[in-house]
């Protein structure tokens, strides 16, 4: 009996058998890496390209104020990196309603530590505020991954 996948689940597995064959060839010991890390660090990295995009035309351009350009930013790209990595890393199957539950109360956290404690924190300290952003955006990958991989996104198995 052959098993019909739907177009995400074809792109999704299509993915992570790309992610998998990168990893393997990492030098150093890092082939021993879950293929979901390099996933996340491929669509994160994305989705910070689309939120200092979205900085920079809001607090260049528009002239908001930062808190708001860094609020309205991050707001665009939370939402994009939880369909990508729902969909095309981490492949879930679990109930949207308890994801989106557990992935908003995870991006609070990370919203008020990572985004405005540090990001905003530094900008008020004179760090200049796309060098401020990226030093947050440090931490708070180490904190989404683990939080997506073993809180959000745990399967039944783990």
């Amino acid at each position: 009996m052959t098993t019909v996948l739907t177009p995400a689940e074809r792109r999704g597995a299509s993915f992570a058998n790309a992610m998998a064959a990168v990893v393997r060839r990492l030098p150093w010991g890092l082939s021993r890496l879950p293929a979901s890390l390099l996933g996340f660090v491929v669509i994160n990295g994305f989705t910070f390209g689309v939120d200092l995009a979205l900085l920079t035309g809001l607090r260049s351009w528009a002239r908001l104020p930062l808190w708001l350009a860094i609020t309205l930013a991050y707001a665009a790209a939370f939402g994009l990196s939880y369909v990508l990595n729902r969909t095309l890393n981490f492949r879930s199957h679990g109930e949207v309603g308890p994801q989106v539950a557990k992935y908003v109360g995870v991006i609070v956290v990370n919203y008020l530590v990572w985004i405005l404690g540090v990001g905003a924190g530094l900008g008020a300290l004179g760090v200049e505020y796309h060098l401020s952003r990226v030093i947050a955006g440090a931490c708070e990958g180490v904190y989404m991954y683990c939080a997506f991989r073993w809180f959000v996104f745990r399967s039944s198995s783990s």
